[in-house]
């Protein structure tokens, strides 16, 4: 049986967990060439509803690769996401095991 190549010390892409859910990699392809994006746009774009457009904001939140804001000012609170430095590169990081796999 051949074994596989080890991984210890590879450069190889890091393939991303919280990245890899649907959701959650369409919200971090969504906003990766924008500086933020407001939720409902988001949420739009997904298609999903705002309770689980919400959950997979938190996670990546929890994670440190998404910020959230609302800033106060003019008429209605608007809630703004945008990807950190950290999910910008975990983000492209991912996509790039994900071709790696596909070949």
């Amino acid at each position: 049986m051949e074994t596989p190549p080890s991984t210890t010390g590879s450069s190889a892409p890091a393939f991303d967990e919280v990245v890899h859910a649907p959701n959650r990699l369409q919200i971090c392809a969504f906003l990766d060439p924008l500086d933020q994006a407001e939720f409902s746009v988001v949420r739009d774009a997904l298609g999903a509803s705002d309770s689980v457009t919400s959950k997979h904001v938190k996670v990546l939140q929890s994670a440190g690769y998404l910020t959230v804001s609302k800033p106060t000012g003019n008429g209605r609170v608007r809630t703004w996401l945008a990807l950190t430095p950290e999910g910008r590169r975990a983000y492209r990081a991912h996509v790039a095991a994900l071709r790696a796999l596909l070949g």
